[in-house]
């Protein structure tokens, strides 16, 4: 038996657009979410700034509403695996695609659907909610200044509706009421009050302090194959990965500090612009860049003091004589490191590449590796890469 809820008797203790503003706003959030992985492998999102908007499409909300059927005998009923949204009895038929995805004409009934606008930095906030630097331990000395933690604070009139404080509203309200009672029973006036709905002075938000939360002093190295063997595509998808991350880790750690490496059969330190937009060739030696990775670390940053990240990216179509050379140098970061991340860009064939050996031979539990095929798996490596550690409790 059907039951309906009546929202129409006492309008005044129950808003029903505030349950369609909730919807509304977990319906964008779920698109926002689901349209990551296209938004960062988007061709143009390279040095754009932070005001670069993007166009992501959000299904339309209907209200429920009775309609007419074919008037055919039965029940329709489902198989119990029925998820909501979906429609129970509803004919198959024809062509068509979801928005955006035409494929010829078909007979389908359409889907509602509008596109809503998100800035670069609102894709980095909403990365931020997933990933963080894995394997953050706190040094002996240096420490920075990270993310800032909020703490509640007492009241005021104005604010956001996530820092609404529903109880203090209410006593306010109540507080109200009282003193209109009290006002009319001095006034001798004999009257009684049926309805007192809330105004708008009535509500309380939450006053915030903003605490700044101190954390361990943090390292990036970025290791980057720039050889003959990279072509065109890989150096984009590289490069693609590179910036989200060096965009990433700025946007969520305050001061912590980046190098960039670029190698071919030799590696050397650049600048962030020259390593996102200059092309080299010439031969592979991965183990040119880890070493220079070394080096660096060496001369900079003492791993008792500092959170060290090494992050390298290749096709791993590597010089034959320099394998060994590689693995040695991905063992000593690893000793030295927080984490060193290897990423292989297509390879060729999966056995004869240098993450099939990587993996084969380095066993540290802070070497982790992943794979970028196409560009839909650059949010794939990501998340791999920045994965949320499980605290142990």
């Amino acid at each position: 038996m059907a039951i309906f809820k009546d929202h129409s008797s006492n309008p005044v203790d129950h808003d029903r657009s505030i349950e369609d503003r909730r919807r509304h706003r977990q319906l964008v959030e779920k698109s926002i979410k689901d349209n990551l992985g296209d938004i960062l492998s988007e061709e143009s999102i390279i040095g754009e700034t932070k005001n670069k908007k993007f166009k992501i499409p959000i299904r339309g909300l209907k209200e429920y509403q009775f309609i007419y059927g074919k008037n055919s005998g039965g029940v329709a009923s489902g198989t119990g695996e029925e998820k909501r949204g979906d429609k129970i009895g509803s004919e198959k038929g024809g062509k068509g695609k979801g928005p955006g995805k035409g494929q010829g004409a078909g007979n389908d009934e359409g889907e509602d659907y509008y596109e809503t606008e998100i800035t670069l930095d609102e894709v980095f906030d909403y990365l931020a909610e997933d990933l963080e630097l894995p394997h953050m331990d706190r040094k002996k000395y240096s420490e920075i200044i990270t993310e800032s933690s909020f703490k509640k604070k007492g009241y005021q009139k104005h604010g956001i509706n996530p820092r609404l404080a529903k109880k203090k509203t209410v006593m306010t309200k109540i507080e109200r009421l009282q003193s209109k009672k009290r006002a009319l029973k001095e006034a001798n006036i004999n009257e009684e009050i049926d309805r007192f709905p809330f105004i708008e002075d009535d509500l309380r938000y939450y006053r915030v302090k903003v605490q700044p939360k101190r954390e361990s002093n943090a390292a990036i190295i970025f290791v980057m194959d720039v050889s003959g063997s990279m072509d065109n595509t890989k150096k984009y998808l590289a490069r693609s990965y590179f910036y989200v991350l060096s965009r990433f880790i700025k946007n969520k750690y305050n001061n912590v500090e980046v190098a960039f490496v670029a190698h071919s059969t030799t590696a050397k330190e650049v600048g962030e612009n020259e390593f996102f937009h200059k092309g080299q060739s010439g031969g592979t030696y991965i183990s040119s860049g880890l070493n220079k990775a070394l080096e660096i670390i060496e001369e900079r940053y003492d791993p008792a003091m500092w959170n060290l990240y090494t992050f390298c990216v290749s096709d791993g179509d590597n010089w034959s004589e320099d394998n060994d050379k590689t693995i040695k140098a991905v063992k000593d970061l690893c000793e030295v490191c927080n984490l060193f991340g290897y990423t292989e860009i297509l390879p060729i064939t999966y056995a004869t590449t240098m993450k099939y050996k990587l993996n084969n031979e380095i066993k540290n539990k802070n070497y982790l590796s992943a794979s970028i095929k196409q560009k839909s798996d650059l949010w794939v490596a990501l998340k791999t890469m920045l994965k949320k550690e499980l605290k142990e409790e």
